[in-house]
Order: C-alpha cells, then structure tokens, then sequence
C-alpha cells in the first residue's frame, strides 16, 4: 500500500493533503523518517508514526441496506430480549451501526454502516434527505385534512410538515397514504398522523436516501453497490476520498 493511501485511511488526511505531511518530513517508517508518498507499506509489519505517534489504518468502510422487519429493534442489544436488527445480519463480520432508527413496528428501508461521517450526514436535518413512506390510518383523511400535512402541523417539539401526501387506497374503516419527510424525530411519523386525527395502524419505509428495498424481503439485506454509496455521499456534499 502506498504511504499516502496508508495515512488517508487512518484518517489523518486526505490523500493529498498527506503527501504534503509525507514531504514536510512529519512521518517515519519502522523508525527512519521518510519523504517519498509513494513508499510501500506493509500495516501488519511497518511501524508508522506521525508527529511521533503509531498509526493504524481505519477498518474498510462497509455500508448494508436491510429491509427491516416489523417486530425487531434497531439497536445492536435488548435488555428484553427482542430481536434486534443486529441478529438480522448473519454473515456480517464487519460492526456496523444503524443510520437512524425505525420503531419496533415499522418495517422498511434500514441502512447501517461504519462510516460516522457519513451516517451523521444523512440523519442530520440541515441535509434534508428525503424518507419516503406509506402509512395505514384509521379512517380516510380528506383531501384537506392530508393537506394540514403538508402546510404542517403542531407537535410538542415544534412544526412538522411531509412532502408529496396523496391518498393511495381506501379501505373498510382505514386508508393507505403515501408521503416524504426530511426530517427524524422520535415517533414522528405518528405523531404527525395523531395530529391530524388519524392513528396510524401500519407504517413501511419505502426509500431512505433515494434507496428501496428492490427485491429484498423482510429480514433479508444486502451491500450497498459502490455507485450507491458515491450517490449518498453527493446527496450529503461528501467530497470523495474524504470524511
């Protein structure tokens, strides 16, 4: 591996900017300071210090898109005992995290990864990236009523509105609506429908990001594809290479 790659992936940099830290002679290989950003290195067996200090590279980034099952928690543990969406991914050896949460009867589109940078990004409000959902309510809301949705409404944490409410079917007592937030709060889907006076009975995440669930089914999950992750790290303004 090339020294300037090595430091990028301990995060110390990114690839440019660390051939200018190789050249100003801040890093030394196995105790002899070196100035080439082109020297292999062997991780396992090379001593690499910066400034004094070893460093390790990071491990790969691994990024998975479960379809989560409702009946299962997103954490990594359950003190009761549930089944986690952790148990889920068999054949994993990476440790990942979920981006986000979806509550324990919710089903959907899950992401996880080990990249924090990214992760952060896509639950943060300031990016606005988009949930797509389809929720069952008791009773059929109106088209003035799926309107207060969108113009907003009142929580205990401040407005909330959804992008793109329309009525999807009507049913004996209930109705399947289909709408975009840009936002996460606790509960916040539900809250929303509570709101307008219709409970939500079901609710299915059908895109987070711009990803569905394709032909996954429940339980099932998969690697995210490498145009896949270029595409969310230009939906967050990731530069490549850094973060």
């Amino acid at each position: 591996m090339r020294l300037s790659k090595f430091l990028a992936q301990a995060g110390v940099a990114s690839r440019r900017e660390a051939e200018a830290v190789i050249l100003a002679g801040r890093v030394t290989v196995n105790g002899r300071r070196v100035f080439s950003p082109g020297l292999a290195v062997d991780p396992p067996r090379d001593n690499v210090r910066l400034d004094r200090k070893s460093l390790q590279p990071s491990p790969p980034k691994v990024w998975v898109l479960l379809n989560k099952p409702r009946g299962s928690v997103t954490t990594r543990m359950d003190p009761q005992g549930r089944l986690t969406v952790m148990d889920l991914l068999k054949g994993l050896k990476a440790r990942v995290n979920p981006v986000g949460r979806l509550d324990y009867d919710v089903a959907g589109v899950l992401l996880l990864t080990n990249d924090g940078t990214l992760a952060h990004r896509l639950t943060h409000p300031r990016y606005g990236v988009p949930r797509v959902y389809r929720v069952k309510v008791r009773g059929t809301p109106s088209p003035k009523v799926l309107r207060r949705l969108e113009r907003g409404v009142t929580l205990s944490d401040g407005r909330a509105s959804a992008e793109g409410v329309r009525l999807e079917r009507q049913l004996q007592g209930s109705a399947w609506i289909s709408l975009t937030l840009r936002e996460g709060r606790n509960r916040f889907l539900k809250r929303m429908c509570e709101a307008i006076g219709h409970p939500t009975v079901k609710i299915q995440r059908v895109r987070f990001a711009g990803l569905g669930r394709g032909a996954l089914r429940a339980g099932q999950w998969r690697y995210l594809t490498t145009d896949e992750v270029k595409a969310l790290r230009r939906r967050v303004k990731l530069e490549e290479g850094r973060g």
